[in-house]
């Protein structure tokens, strides 16, 4: 896993171009079947589950903290809002909530999550694989296949699968 993590970025970047082509077509012309094919990929990489054995997005990237992720994890730790916006937020150049700095702050030395049931929605929804109308996150995902080995691979099975 860690070779791999330390080729990943390179490996995007690699595909780049090739992705960027593919995801330009799959906007223009979209499968109806998208979604459902989008959905078995996502879990069948995730059946691997090997998020413990990386992190990376953890270690990485910070997610957007919307006000409900702030006041349900600021409650989950027995703090007010501004308390845990003051500890380990900031505000960003899009002006979001964002992480002071990066590893998060709330990933432990085993990659467990300390606030993983109270998580913010970025969060759990990462690497975004799954999501409805796939096609209108292109852009993400093609950041995000230079942090996830998941979404990496899913991405790969989808250009294999799906004729555009």
């Amino acid at each position: 896993m860690e070779d791999f993590l330390r080729q990943l970025p390179k490996l995007a970047k690699d595909k780049n171009n090739e992705n960027k082509k593919f995801f330009d077509k799959l906007k223009k012309k979209t499968p109806k079947n998208l979604d459902y094919v989008m959905q078995e990929l996502h879990d069948r990489e995730f059946k691997k589950d090997y998020c413990l054995d990386c992190a990376n997005c953890c270690k990485t990237t910070g997610p957007l903290f919307t006000l409900a992720d702030i006041e349900r994890i600021a409650k989950h730790l027995r703090q007010k809002p501004q308390q845990f916006i003051d500890k380990y937020l900031r505000i960003d150049e899009d002006n979001d909530y964002v992480l002071q700095s990066v590893p998060c702050t709330f990933l432990d030395s085993e990659n467990y999550c300390l606030i993983y049931d109270v998580r913010p929605k970025a969060c759990r929804e990462f690497p975004h694989t799954d999501r409805k109308k796939f096609q209108q996150i292109a852009n993400l995902t093609m950041k995000n296949v230079a942090i996830c080995p998941a979404a990496y691979n899913i991405v790969e099975e989808m250009k294999k699968k799906i004729v555009v």
